[in-house]
């Protein structure tokens, strides 16, 4: 077995996150049946306050040999079943930094409690039953989102939305697979088996799946953002569009060609879709090492953007550099960006159109005065609507794994269907249907393997 298995014993871990200078308060957790008697060995609550559970212990941390103050702290105390990992749990509210909560911990484990593997507390959770696996990855989600709606999407798998028609699918299936072994054990003594039923039965279960799979692209979306990729040629503003956008100085800007030599990232989020920009170095033929390698950098990252932003200057037209980088990028989704449009009378910016690319999105600023921020992000969640992985009003969203799964569970109903045509034995049948049924089990962690459960919670911080 992994190491993640090794779920026996009491664990310890610090559960926030540790930052020199930075949080008032750090937490060590413990779970298991020492973890009571170990926050009695190491924290002293002075007058007559009660050792109860769903309470809160004011006190101080001391090492139990020496005596040593090591903490002033406040002592939560959950009992099982009513905890998390519903074992017995006690966490330590310490002084934020790094001293303070390092030394707690390595005081739990030094009486009794071992260090927690990555994401072993949630392990226990969903091995004890509180959690099912859909759970516990929504909480993992909920941990990384990037954006307001990422967040609510995984609070709605937290709440169990999506486990509950993984599992109706899996009754159904379950239900179908009766009515056949019954035919197959009982035939003299029930009436013939409605085919016409058991089909059209199994072609609603296909139909859900998938509606399900359909809103895998839209939760990577939320989960893992867009990257989007400034390019242009040298001096044509990007810097300034990133600063303007991001409200920020995050990039140099100069009036001397070639300032930025490499990629400055900016994280944004635009329609509560989380957005990575990356503003490039200029794109032209140079001699310069340090600026050719900067330039070699932008065009990987162009490669791999989900969206350019092809940036030009209007008051400079459109030049045959600019060509240049659209037939390298134009195979990506690309919004014309036509900076410095406040520079530039009206009749030359109709000429400035006549000459341009037919391209579908095309949105004018003057990002040195901040000026159409608005229609570049409007211009942006267009691109995305027409990409089909809108993000809005969402009910719930698989994630990859998930996606996998219900794939998988997909073929083994169109599978069974083939059966049925094909007029073969109904011992035939049950072979895929129980495969899909236990792949909708692989879903929800009620036929989970160790290999799904190893890959699942060793992305988690030990902490979690």
């Amino acid at each position: 077995m992994s190491e993640i298995f090794a779920t026996t014993g009491t664990i310890a871990a610090i559960a926030t996150a540790v930052v020199p200078q930075q949080g008032s308060v750090g937490i060590v957790r413990v779970s298991g049946s020492q973890a009571i008697a170990i926050a009695q060995t190491l924290f002293h609550a002075p007058g007559r306050q009660v050792w109860s559970s769903h309470r809160i212990l004011y006190g101080y941390i001391r090492h139990p040999q020496t005596q040593q103050l090591v903490d002033e702290a406040l002592l939560l105390i959950m009992q099982a079943p009513r905890s998390y990992t519903r074992e017995d749990v006690v966490e330590f509210h310490c002084h934020g930094g790094i001293i303070a909560v390092q030394q707690v911990l390595q005081l739990c484990l030094e009486n009794g409690a071992r260090l927690a593997q990555p994401g072993e507390f949630t392990l226990r959770a969903f091995l004890n039953g509180r959690l099912d696996l859909t759970q516990a990855e929504s909480i993992a989600d909920l941990v990384g989102a990037r954006s307001p709606q990422a967040a609510q999407i995984a609070l709605i798998g937290l709440q169990g939305k999506l486990a509950h028609p993984i599992r109706q699918l899996r009754a159904n299936c379950l239900d179908i697979l009766a009515e056949i072994e019954a035919r197959i054990d009982f035939e003299e003594d029930l009436p013939p088996l409605d085919y016409e039923a058991i089909i059209s039965e199994i072609e609603n279960i296909t139909t859900e799946i998938t509606r399900l799979i359909a809103t895998k692209d839209k939760g990577e979306l939320l989960r893992t953002g867009l990257k989007v990729a400034i390019v242009g040629r040298p001096n044509v503003g990007k810097s300034s569009l990133l600063n303007a956008w991001s409200q920020s100085d995050r990039a140099i800007v100069t009036d001397l060609p070639g300032t930025t030599r490499d990629v400055v990232e900016s994280q944004l989020v635009v329609g509560g879709i989380p957005v990575q920009v990356l503003d490039t170095a200029g794109i032209r033929e140079t001699l310069d090492q340090v600026e050719k390698i900067g330039v070699e950098r932008s065009r990987r990252a162009a490669s791999a953007a989900d969206l350019v932003l092809l940036t030009i200057d209007a008051s400079a037209g459109w030049t045959a550099g600019d060509q240049e980088i659209y037939t390298q990028v134009q195979h990506r989704p690309v919004i014309l960006v036509i900076n410095k449009i406040d520079l530039v009378q009206e009749d030359e910016r109709n000429t400035l159109q006549s000459q341009i690319p037919n391209l579908k999105s095309k949105i004018c600023t003057a990002a040195a005065k901040s000026q159409g921020i608005d229609a570049l992000e409007t211009a942006i969640l267009e691109i995305v609507k027409t990409e089909k992985i809108q993000a809005a009003d969402m009910d719930l969203a698989i994630n990859q794994r998930q996606a996998a799964a219900l794939i998988k569970a997909k073929i083994s109903l169109e599978q069974v269907q083939a059966t049925i045509t094909e007029q073969l034995p109904l011992d035939f049948w049950t072979i895929d249907l129980r495969d899909a049924i236990h792949t909708f089990g692989e879903i929800t962690g009620e036929e989970a393997t160790e290999s799904v459960l190893d890959r699942i919670f060793s992305r988690f911080c030990i902490g979690k």
